[in-house]
C-alpha cells in the first residue's frame, strides 16, 4: 500500500476527500493543483496553470478541469465533480472512486458497474505540459471514453464569467484540436494519443463555486468556457494518453514522455520522501538562473522566504549543486540591488533590510554540511562583502550604530516577516532594533571570524572588537527581567510580547546569550508558544492572541500573525533545544516531528502549509505547500540524523 493513499470510504464522503489537496509542478512556474476528488474548491486550483512572461508573467489558469465520462451500451457515466450554488455537486463522479494513491505519480482507480478505469498525472519537467494516462484494468463490453475541457484563460487569482470577447473557435490538430480564449494567451492544444472524434458544442457552464474562496469572503462563482468533447473507444488492458500544453506534440510520443518522466520522481514512500518530493517542487529554472518559489498556489519568488527554505529544500536533500546555483543567483541580483538599486524582476522583496544578513545565514548550513574550507573558498569574499556593505550603510533601512546594533524603521511599511498590513499600515509595526535582525548580524560577524580564526589582518581583529560590542549591547537591549527577549526596541519603548522571534536568536550557531539565559529563554518558548504544527507567532497570554486565521481578508489580515503557528520556526527551536540539552535532546525532536509527519494525509498531502491555527485541532491554513516550511523541517531531520550518528558511532 502507498504511503499517501486514500480509500473508498474516505474519497465519497466530501467533507473528509475535498479538504485534501494535491499539488505537481513542472519546476519552471507551471503547476496543477486540485483537491483528491478531482473538484476545484480555489480559485487557483486548475489542471494547466501557466506563468505568460509576455503578459505579466504571473499564473494563469488554461485548462480549469477535465470531465472524464465512460460510456457503455450507449449510457454515460459521468465521472466529474463540481459544486454549484446552494451546495450541489454535479455530476457526483466521486461515487464511482474506489482509491486514490500519491506513491509516485497521483492515481485514481474508477469503477463503474463492471468497468475498472485507472487515471494517472504527471507534469512534464519544463514544459508547459500535463499527461493523464486512462487504463482500462477490466471491461465486459465494448466501452467508450469521453472527455470534455473546462477552460479559463484567466489570472489564477482572477474569476471568469460569461462573455462576448470570448473566441469559441477551434482548429483541428493531429489527434485532437488547439484553441485559445482571448488574445495574448498561448494556444492550448489538447490532443490524445489515440485518434479520437471531436464533438464541438460549445456551451457555458454558470456558476461553479470554489468553497474555500467563499470561506474566505472573497468572490467565489465564475463561469467556464466547455467548447465541446473528446470521444474514444478503449480496450480492456489499453492505455489512452490525453496531453494538454502550449504546444503541439506528437501523439506517437506520449507514452515514452510519460515513462521517462516517470524515472525522475521520488516516490513518495516515507515522510522524508514525501517532504523531498514537496521540496522539488518549489524550484524554478528560468534563462536567467535558478530560484526557488515561496510556495502555491499564490505565491511567487519571494527573497527572505527563498533564503530561510534554501538550506532544507537542497542541503538537507543533498542537491549540492543547486544550492550553488541558486545562491549565484540570488548574489548577483542582491549585488545589483545594492550597487545600482535595481530590484530584481523575479525575486521580490530584495530591498528589504535583513535580507542579506539571512543570505549569510543561508551560507552558514553550506558550512555545516561541506566544511569550513570549502565554505570560505567559496563564499568568504561574499560574505565579506555584505558585512561591508551593512557596515557601510549601504543596505536600505538598515543602520548600524554606534553600540554595534542596526537599526530599521517599519512604522509605516513593514520591514519583517511579520509582514501582515491593513491601508498599507502594518498591524505590527516592528521597528527600531528588532532582536531577529541584531541577533542574525552578531551571528554573521561571529561566523565570518570563525572562517578567519587565525587571521592576523587588521580588519579581522575590527569584526572581532565589534562583534564583542554588539554581543554586549544586545544583552543589554533585549534581555529583560523576566528572563526573555523583547521583541523589538525603539528609544525607550520595549516590546514585551512573547513571540518566536527570541528562538531565531538562541537558535543561531552564534548567539549572543550565553546557556542559562538561552535555557531561560527556551523555557518559555516551550510553555507559551510550542504546538505540534510549529511555534505560535504570539503568546496565549497576549491580550492581542488571535488563534485561528479564518474570516474575510481583514480579519485574517488581523490574525495572521498574531497566533497561528508556522513550521519554519521549529526549525530554529530545534537549533536551540539541541544546543542545550545535546544528544540527549534528539528524543524530544524526533516526537515533535511526528506532529508534521500528520500533515502528509491533511491539507496538500504530502507538503506543509503555510500556517496552522494555534490551538487544537491546529488547522492548516493560507498556502497549501510552502517551502521555508518544508525546508525546516527537511533541515531538522537532517540534524537530527547527524545527532543520532555522533551517538551511535
Amino acid at each position: 500500500m502507498s504511503y499517501l493513499n486514500f480509500d473508498k470510504n474516505l474519497m465519497i464522503n466530501l467533507e473528509q476527500s475535498l479538504p485534501k489537496e494535491m499539488l505537481r509542478t513542472n519546476k519552471s512556474g507551471a503547476y496543477h493543483c486540485t483537491t483528491i476528488v478531482g473538484c476545484n474548491t480555489r480559485k487557483q486550483h486548475g489542471l494547466l496553470v501557466i506563468p505568460i512572461p509576455d503578459m505579466d508573467d504571473k499564473a494563469h489558469i488554461l485548462l480549469s478541469s477535465l470531465d472524464e465520462t465512460v460510456i457503455q451500451h450507449g449510457v454515460p457515466f459521468n465521472l466529474g465533480l463540481h459544486e454549484y450554488e446552494g451546495n450541489v455537486f454535479s455530476p457526483n463522479g466521486h461515487k464511482y472512486i474506489r482509491e486514490f494513491s500519491c506513491e509516485t505519480v497521483p492515481s485514481m482507480t474508477f469503477r463503474v458497474g463492471g468497468v475498472i478505469l485507472k487515471k494517472e498525472k504527471v507534469f512534464i519537467s519544463h514544459e508547459n505540459r500535463i499527461l493523464i494516462r486512462y487504463t482500462l484494468l477490466d471491461a465486459h463490453s465494448e466501452t467508450t471514453l469521453r472527455f470534455t475541457p473546462f477552460l479559463a484563460f484567466r489570472n489564477a487569482n482572477d474569476l471568469c464569467v460569461e462573455n462576448d470577447a470570448i473566441n469559441k473557435e477551434t482548429r483541428p490538430v493531429a489527434n485532437g484540436i488547439a484553441t485559445c480564449l482571448y488574445h495574448g494567451y498561448p494556444e492550448l492544444f489538447m490532443q490524445l494519443s489515440s485518434e479520437p472524434k471531436w464533438v464541438g458544442e460549445g456551451n457555458w457552464y454558470k456558476n461553479i463555486v470554489y468553497n474555500k474562496d467563499r470561506d474566505r469572503g472573497i468572490p467565489y462563482k465564475e463561469d467556464l468556457w466547455v467548447p465541446g468533447y473528446f470521444e474514444v473507444p478503449i480496450h480492456k488492458g489499453e492505455s489512452i494518453i490525453f496531453s494538454a500544453s502550449t504546444k503541439e506534440e506528437d501523439p506517437k510520443e506520449f507514452q515514452k514522455v510519460y515513462e521517462d518522466e516517470l524515472l525522475s520522481r521520488t516516490s513518495r514512500t516515507s515522510f522524508y520522501n514525501s517532504l523531498k518530493n514537496s521540496a522539488k517542487q518549489f524550484y524554478l529554472k528560468k534563462p536567467d538562473g535558478l530560484y526557488l518559489m515561496a510556495g502555491y498556489p499564490w505565491y511567487n519568488v519571494r527573497a527572505r522566504d527563498e533564503l530561510m527554505a534554501l538550506p532544507g529544500c537542497t542541503l538537507a536533500i543533498d542537491h549540492k549543486e543547486d544550492f550553488e546555483a541558486m545562491v549565484a543567483t540570488f548574489e548577483q541580483a542582491l549585488k545589483r540591488y545594492i550597487e545600482t538599486g535595481e530590484k530584481d524582476k523575479t525575486i521580490g522583496e530584495i530591498d528589504l533590510p535583513d535580507i542579506p544578513l539571512w543570505l549569510i545565514w543561508t551560507i552558514q548550513q553550506y558550512r555545516r554540511n561541506y566544511g569550513n574550507a570549502e565554505c570560505k573558498k567559496r563564499y568568504g569574499t561574499l560574505i565579506k562583502y555584505l558585512i561591508e556593505a551593512i557596515r557601510d550603510g549601504k543596505i536600505t533601512n538598515l543602520t548600524l550604530h554606534g553600540n554595534g546594533l542596526i537599526y530599521s524603521f517599519g512604522k509605516n511599511t513593514p520591514v519583517t516577516w511579520l509582514s501582515a498590513s491593513i491601508d498599507g499600515r502594518p498591524v505590527i509595526p516592528r521597528t527600531g532594533y528588532i532582536v531577529e535582525f541584531n541577533a542574525l548580524w552578531y551571528n554573521a560577524l561571529c561566523f565570518y571570524l570563525s572562517l578567519y580564526e587565525n587571521d592576523k589582518r587588521k580588519y579581522v581583529a575590527e569584526l572581532r572588537e565589534l562583534a564583542e560590542k554588539v554581543k554586549e549591547s544586545f544583552t543589554a537591549t533585549f534581555l529583560n527581567p523576566h528572563g526573555y527577549l523583547y521583541d523589538y526596541v525603539d528609544g525607550n519603548y520595549t516590546d514585551l510580547e512573547v513571540r518566536p522571534n527570541m528562538v531565531i536568536a538562541i537558535g543561531l550557531e552564534y548567539s549572543p546569550l550565553d546557556r542559562r539565559e538561552r535555557k531561560r529563554v527556551l523555557d518559555l518558548a516551550t510553555r507559551e508558544l510550542l504546538t505540534p504544527k510549529g511555534l505560535r507567532s504570539l503568546s496565549p497570554k497576549s491580550y492581542a492572541y488571535r488563534p485561528v486565521y479564518v474570516g474575510n481578508p481583514y480579519e485574517r489580515e488581523l490574525a495572521v500573525h498574531q497566533g497561528p503557528a508556522r513550521p519554519w520556526l521549529f526549525g530554529f527551536y530545534a537549533d536551540a533545544y539541541l544546543k542545550i540539552f545535546g544528544m540527549s535532546g534528539t528524543g524530544f525532536i524526533e516526537r515533535m516531528l511526528i506532529g508534521y509527519e500528520e500533515e502528509m494525509t491533511e491539507g496538500c498531502i504530502g507538503s506543509l502549509s503555510e500556517l496552522y491555527d494555534a490551538n487544537p485541532p491546529y488547522t492548516g491554513r493560507g498556502a497549501v505547500s510552502t517551502a521555508k516550511n518544508v525546508g525546516e523541517i527537511l533541515r531538522t531531520i537532517r540534524i537530527v540524523k547527524e545527532y543520532n550518528k555522533l551517538q551511535n558511532s
